[in-house]
């Protein structure tokens, strides 16, 4: 079918609008949203013919970039830093023993040498966190737990990439050295590490320290400066993809000049990019041919499911802190989602023998996956007992407007027992005089603040002032060293 551009571009907006739609219908049914979005490309597929594996590969890292950054932004620190241990295991030892387990049975169902058995294993090995909370919804998971899938999902991708590359060098060079791949895979790791941290400090500095006209330009220098994290890293042969997920993870949880728009922005444009990416490999799949890889498909995605996965998960945290029901969920839990089609499209621009065979069979895996686990998660953590009820929707917003050359802003500030301020009256809070409390949210309501209104702990403050004075105004609201959390005031 031949395209104008008005045509192309009309076609374009009416995807993303039917791709809004489907959100709501994924909600209600219980059911990943890539599968609504990837099955809208597999019926375009019948009137335009796509098989550009190269472009899909680089519109899917892409997209894979801004999807990981914001889901870094929302990854509150405060409980990663708990799970750290059992989200690293599980993103390299659980990723590992799922790529070796899957590997050897697709060695012998798809009728596969053993590097190219180990090729899709490692294709398949990673997780997808936004399909998983796509799902759950406002259900409220334990914290434990989201935060493990949170952190796995952020640093399973790399461990992933590591692999599916490495295989397919060993495929083409059966003389590669173990040892330099080994050390490849530690300069990666390490690297993505030291860069996110190093850029993500850097990125904070820079969006504080600029001083630019409009608010709107604000999130536009934060995805630029992710997109670099990503390009700065993989250059120099580090994990891209991890510096990324660490860099976000750190400004997401900084003090940041216009926070609310630099995250509202990267919410909708992380949509638009998950929509158009599963379209766009929806469209590269043929679905007569999945028609063919049908049986192969569905016995591997059992093996991934139920024992694959499952001991991946068994083995990492067998001596950490989960009982039987925790690693069930985990377990169950392991959707596949962009990562391991993007990936599949590797062995394909590479031209190892059966690539289409594999990029069917991962395909078929995914969409069993989000169907079968992706509608059975919230009944599954309901019968174990991990729901506790559904969140509660945050009653206030708050809309910044661009004051630029003001040199001010609105900052969000909770207020800390024991801090300097708590109990007083505003009037006697010792703010400096260019300090105006505009609002307070106080047990789920909006307060109007008044020079006699009394500031308690646990009151989330809205401050004008002038940039300048940030870092004093929000060190008055924090508590007091050598209090402990509790203690009663004198």
């Amino acid at each position: 079918m031949d395209f104008t551009v008005d045509s192309s571009i009309l076609l374009f907006s009416t995807l993303l609008i039917i791709g809004v739609i489907t959100t709501k219908f994924s909600s209600r049914l219980g059911v990943p949203s890539l599968v609504f979005f990837i099955a809208v490309g597999m019926v375009l597929s019948r009137f335009i013919y796509f098989d550009s594996a190269y472009l899909t590969q680089l519109f899917g890292v892409l997209a894979l970039i801004v999807i990981l950054f914001e889901g870094g932004l929302q990854t509150k620190w405060s409980n990663v830093r708990k799970v750290i241990a059992p989200s690293a295991t599980l993103a390299t030892v659980g990723v590992f023993l799922t790529t070796v387990i899957i590997g050897a049975f697709a060695k012998y169902i798809l009728d596969l040498t053993w590097l190219e058995g180990m090729l899709f294993g490692a294709i398949v090995g990673s997780t997808d966190a936004a399909a998983i909370f796509a799902v759950l919804g406002n259900k409220n998971i334990r914290p434990k737990l989201t935060a493990t899938l949170e952190a796995e999902s952020g640093t399973n991708d790399p461990m992933a990439i590591f692999l599916t590359i490495s295989l397919i060098e060993l495929i083409q060079n059966p003389d590669a050295s173990f040892l330099t791949l080994i050390l490849g895979f530690v300069w990666q790791m390490g690297l993505g590490l030291v860069m996110g941290l190093l850029l993500g400090k850097l990125s904070v500095w820079v969006i504080n320290k600029i001083n630019l006209d409009s608010s709107g330009l604000y999130p536009v220098l934060s995805m630029a400066l992710a997109i670099l994290t990503y390009s700065g890293t993989a250059m120099l042969h580090g994990s891209g993809l991890l510096a990324v997920y660490v860099m976000a993870v750190l400004v997401g949880n900084s003090d940041l000049t216009y926070r609310h728009s630099i995250f509202r922005f990267n919410e909708g444009f992380a949509w638009m990019m998950q929509i158009s990416m599963f379209i766009l490999l929806g469209l590269l799949v043929f679905p007569d041919q999945l028609l063919t890889v049908i049986w192969q498909g569905l016995g591997l995605s059992v093996l991934l499911m139920f024992v694959a996965r499952p001991i991946g998960v068994l083995a990492s945290l067998i001596f950490m802190k989960f009982n039987v029901k925790e690693m069930t969920f985990l377990s169950w839990a392991g959707l596949r989602g962009a990562v391991p089609i993007v990936l599949a499209t590797y062995p394909m621009i590479a031209g190892i023998e059966h690539s289409q065979r594999i990029f069917n069979v991962v395909f078929f895996v995914v969409l069993t996956s989000a169907l079968i686990q992706g509608s059975t998660i919230s009944y599954l953590a309901g019968k174990l007992g991990l729901l506790g009820g559904k969140k509660a929707a945050v009653p206030h917003t708050l809309e910044l407007v661009s004051i630029g050359k003001t040199h001010s802003e609105i900052i969000e500030i909770d207020v800390e027992e024991q801090s300097s301020v708590e109990g007083k009256e505003i009037r006697n809070a010792n703010l400096p005089e260019e300090a105006l409390v505009t609002a307070i949210v106080r047990n789920e309501k909006i307060i109007t603040p008044k020079g006699r209104t009394r500031i308690q702990s646990d009151d989330i403050l809205y401050v004008l002032l002038p940039k300048a004075l940030r870092e004093q105004v929000k060190g008055m609201f924090v508590r007091k060293e050598g209090t402990e959390k509790g203690e009663g005031n004198e």
